[in-house]
């Protein structure tokens, strides 16, 4: 039994050393942030977002965050229109996305569960329904709090 626990205590050191590895080299991932304005109707919004245009952004977004504030989020660019699919790979907190095609247009919404251990295999993913060109992470139930459904539109500021 002892060195059943040792060996427990082994992995655990392990697998925590590695984390906080990944986490340094994850660090040094620089984002640009920006406003952006979505508009539906007569509702107008202004947020700010940090951007996501490179491969290395696109793999990192919004992992290892314990929190966003209420207007805060990531806005992911993308060169052309495709469908979309994320995952919640080491992504600690639930978050909702919207899919936005060329023309900036919100064409989906969907909302992420937190991944629950970073030992999990099986992510689900979270596809576009229809082509996008950039999607937006805020957090869970953002879109829906501020009264935004397919349609909206946003311009960077």
């Amino acid at each position: 039994m002892a060195s059943l626990l040792r060996w427990a205590v082994v992995i655990n050191i392990c697998l925590i050393s590695q984390s906080g590895f990944a986490l340094k080299i994850e660090d040094k991932i620089k984002f640009h942030k920006k406003q952006i304005i979505l508009t539906q109707g007569k509702i107008q919004k202004t947020i700010n977002v940090e951007i996501a245009e490179t491969e290395e952004q696109h793999a990192r977004g919004l992992m290892f965050r314990n929190k966003l504030k209420s207007n805060e989020g990531m806005l992911f660019i993308f060169p052309n229109e495709e469908t979309r699919s994320f995952w919640m790979k080491n992504t600690i907190i639930n978050l909702s996305i919207g899919y936005f095609n060329q023309d900036k247009k919100l064409i989906d919404i969907q909302e992420m569960k937190a991944v629950t251990s970073v030992l999990q295999q099986d992510l689900p993913t979270y596809p576009s329904r229809l082509p996008a060109q950039f999607a937006l992470e805020m957090s869970q139930g953002w879109f829906e709090k501020n009264k935004f459904s397919l349609g909206t539109e946003f311009k960077i500021k």
